[in-house]
This record gives structure tokens, sequence and C-alpha cells, in this order.
């Protein structure tokens, strides 16, 4: 699917452009953003660089990976970045993960993102399952990814090595039937 344009009811993913580059630097540059992710803050110059190959992800075929925009379409504001990375090993699977702005945080757009990921894959690109992965720390996302419809599966131990140690993911997922069972792309305002 390209260009991706998906609407919910208070955000909307779409493509990345050279545009977004401040506004993505604003998350993956900032500590309090990076604090839970797998990797520390990021430099201009990579974000830079992410900010490319996502937009060169974008035009693959057959696309992989879809790197997006999360932003505010009433007042224009990229408020994150989201990610769904197909599963090579699987079919019809992929892995999500999102950030925001932390100004963004506690009224209820993480959720609202998970959402639109959820449409994203389930009634855009067929999939029958996704999943994504937390810091145990982190609980704000915890409460964010079962809010949304997922379900906690279990905990990979010493998954990622950040800040100087390694770190263990607890990981959810959510298959296309339960998602269309909960009625949870309705909540998105797109419609497949």
């Amino acid at each position: 699917m390209h260009p991706v344009d998906i609407a919910g009811l208070r955000l909307k993913l779409r493509e990345l452009t050279r545009d977004d580059m401040d506004a993505v630097h604003a998350i993956y540059g900032d500590a309090d953003a990076t604090r839970h992710l797998s990797f520390e803050p990021r430099t201009r110059e990579q974000v830079e660089e992410i900010v490319s190959r996502s937009m060169a992800s974008a035009d693959e075929r057959p696309r992989t990976e879809y790197a997006l925009a999360v932003v505010r379409p009433e007042e224009g504001d990229l408020v994150g970045f989201a990610r769904l990375a197909l599963d090579p090993h699987a079919q019809k699977a992929a892995t999500i993960g999102f950030a925001l702005r932390p100004d963004t945080w506690g009224v209820g757009l993480g959720t609202e993102t998970v959402h639109l990921m959820c449409a994203l894959a389930f009634n855009h690109l067929d999939l029958h399952r996704i999943w994504a992965a937390r810091a145990p720390l982190n609980a704000a996302s915890a409460k964010t990814l079962l809010r949304a419809g997922m379900t906690e599966e279990g905990r990979i131990r010493e998954h990622v090595f950040v800040r100087g140690a390694w770190r263990d993911s607890v990981t959810y997922s959510i298959l296309d039937h339960e998602w269309r069972a909960a009625g949870a792309f309705a909540a998105t305002g797109d419609r497949g």
C-alpha cells in the first residue's frame, strides 16, 4: 500500500517526508521519549538517515516496512513515529512499534496509534498477526497495548542491548479475528 493515509478520530498515519526531519528528531533525539526504547537518543544525522531509509522503503516492491508519521490533522503537527515491519519468517505477520512526543502522553494518543497500525495491518495489508514489544519498566506502554486490544504473550529475556546492559522485552500480539471481533477497526474511522 502506497501511499499510506489512514485517519482515525484524532490522528492520522501518513508517509514521512523530508519536512518531517525536525519533528522526528524531537522524538528520537529526546531522552524522555527514548527512555524505554531499544536505542539511546539519536543525533540529527542518525534521524536524517532513518527518515531517508523510511522514505526509500515506501517505494520498494514488495514493500516490507511501513515507517510512518503520526500526525494530528487539525493542527498539522507530527506527534509520533510508527513502524510496521513484515516478518520475513512468518506468513502474514508483522511487528509494530511507535514513539510519541512526551508532551502528547497521557491522553490516549498511543492507543489510537496502535489502533491505526492495526487498521493498516488488518484492513489494508490483510495480515493475520501483529506483535509488539515493550521494556519491562514501561508501564504506560503496557496499559496502551492492552487498552488497544493486544494480549500479553510473554518475555524475551535479554532481548536488546541498550545503555550498556541487556534488557528484557515483554511481548504482545493481536490476531486479525480478535481485531474484527472487538470492532476495534470502527474506532479508527478507517473502513478498510
